[in-house]
């Protein structure tokens, strides 16, 4: 695989439109474009680089690491003190390899490639918008009791989900934070659930609480705010319904002007989640520059290490971190992948990486649950990633109609969502999978709201549908397989333990 690679995690067609869009193509290499107003970089930083300096967790950043940092020409944005992760700016090019000969620096590497902050954005292309007489036809064919877009949601039915809602919507009670490139809870199908409270704008690596720093600009990727709906889209007579239309949403901002995840906002992220009740979160992304992080490398290590003590704090403090397993079609369990994109924010190179040593982050650490793409004929999607071992769980991100066509009367491949300004459109990726199992797994915690996270993979896993292989697999029918699939039914590289299963979620 050659081409480029999103930087957002993963969604393959980002369409707009004034009430609901449909893709005209399938854009496998369109960039985000997330701008926040709210950077907190100063001007003074035009010339510098972010930095993660990892020490012991729990004690604060030693008052010697404090003057080390100062003395390397580096100044602190924050220190996660609970779990020992400095964000520090720098400008000199050997600040990393300076402050590792600190005693008590454990790691420290540079997060980015590209000098902060970040100013040039990517359009996104025109979407086709539906016609009137498009929305009013699929209103008209909506069943008693569902929201008027309902019917174009074939995911839904995938998972279960629309017999789920005759038992349970979800509770209020559990929050699903969706840290990505910002949400528009300003939309009529996700304000009735939006969790403020919960929300925050971390792209400088540090919260920024202002009104509104989690929302996207009108210039800025819909990325989140699709991911959101997908969620918990309320039922509420209003466009779609998302997979828990009962639980709260909240929006997490952690991409920068470019729309690249870099490390510091990741952490903040995850930080911000863990001290504010939430319950499960969405990682549709993968935090660059790096596709993977090799640990061999100093400043790649730093930054799995900072990462993973973010996503395990997460968890020991109650929250479920569902992520995506990515959209290149590579085999995640293989002893190599070429990996032609990274860094993604400098000069990147064809490398050979071992996918055991370099990962993925967040989506290949411990504890992440890793979800692979299925389409609308419930076979992989022809872009996800997949992996024995790797992939947990499945569920529908969506594929090209012309592959995976979609029973009727819905009418795309792709996953319908909401877009900022009140509008609805398709998109797909394993962008789109992942929300629907973190949607799943809002409805157990939901059912069992005292079950640790443990438990509720537990049940996540044990729920799920189990789905053989798909063999051959040869999703365009060229004769030619297009991938590979290991492991027993039960249990294997494409669909992990099976397909997320909703209904089971409020049931068992």
């Amino acid at each position: 695989m050659t081409a480029s690679h999103p930087r957002h995690r993963r969604a393959l067609a980002v369409p707009a439109g004034m009430a609901l869009a449909t893709a005209l193509a399938f854009l496998p290499n369109t960039a985000a474009t997330a701008a926040p107003a709210h950077q907190g970089a100063a001007a003074s930083d035009a010339a510098s680089l972010s930095y993660v300096v990892n020490v012991q967790g729990g004690h604060g950043a030693p008052a010697h690491v404090k003057k080390a940092i100062a003395k390397a020409g580096g100044t602190i944005v924050t220190s996660y003190d609970q779990i020992g992760v400095i964000v520090v700016h720098a400008s000199d090019a050997d600040f990393a390899k300076t402050i590792r000969k600190t005693p008590g620096v454990q790691s420290a590497g540079a997060t980015r490639n590209a000098p902060l902050p970040s100013a040039a954005t990517t359009d996104l292309g025109s979407p086709k918008v539906l016609s009137a007489a498009e929305v009013a036809e699929a209103t008209q064919e909506a069943a008693e009791g569902q929201d008027p877009l309902q019917n174009l949601q074939w995911d839904l039915p995938a998972i279960k989900a629309d017999k789920a809602h005759e038992k349970s919507l979800g509770s209020s009670e559990v929050t699903v934070a969706v840290i990505d490139t910002g949400v528009d809870d300003t939309h009529p199908d996700i304000a009735p659930n939006f969790d403020r409270a919960a929300s925050v704008n971390c792209v400088a690596g540090k919260p920024d609480t202002s009104e509104g720093a989690w929302r996207p600009g009108a210039a800025e990727s819909p990325h989140g705010t699709h991911v959101a709906g997908e969620i918990a889209a309320a039922k509420n007579g209003i466009g779609m319904t998302g997979v828990a239309p009962g639980v709260k949403v909240s929006g997490i901002k952690v991409s920068n002007p470019d729309g690249y995840f870099y490390t510091e906002a990741v952490v903040c992220g995850f930080m911000w989640a863990a001290e504010h009740g939430v319950d499960v979160t969405n990682n549709s992304y993968y935090t660059d520059p790096w596709y993977f992080n090799c640990t061999d490398d100093p400043d790649q290590k730093a930054l799995v290490e900072a990462v993973s003590r973010a996503t395990r704090y997460a968890e020991r403090k109650g929250a479920v971190n569902v992520a995506a397993a990515g959209n290149e079609n590579y085999d995640l369990s293989s002893d190599e992948i070429t990996d032609p994109s990274s860094p993604n924010d400098g000069t990147p190179s064809d490398r050979v990486i071992d996918p055991s040593e370099c990962l993925d982050i967040p989506t290949q650490l411990p504890g992440v649950v890793t979800v692979a793409s299925t389409g609308a004929k419930g076979w992989k999607s022809s872009f996800s990633n997949y992996g024995l071992g790797i992939i947990d769980i499945a569920a529908p991100g969506g594929d090209s109609t012309a592959l995976q066509t979609p029973a009727p009367p819905a009418t795309s491949g792709l996953i319908l969502g909401t877009l900022p300004g009140g509008r609805w459109g398709y998109m797909a990726g394993t962008s789109m999978a992942s929300p629907h199992v973190a949607g799943v797994a809002a409805l157990i915690k939901s059912r069992h709201p005292y079950a640790p996270p443990a438990l509720v993979k537990a049940l996540l896993y044990a729920q799920a549908d189990a789905t053989a292989c798909t063999k051959p697999y040869d999703i365009d029918n060229d004769g030619k397989a297009d991938a590979v699939c290991e492991g027993p039914k039960n249990r294997n590289g494409f669909y992990g333990w099976g397909m997320a299963d909703a209904l089971d979620a409020v049931t068992r």
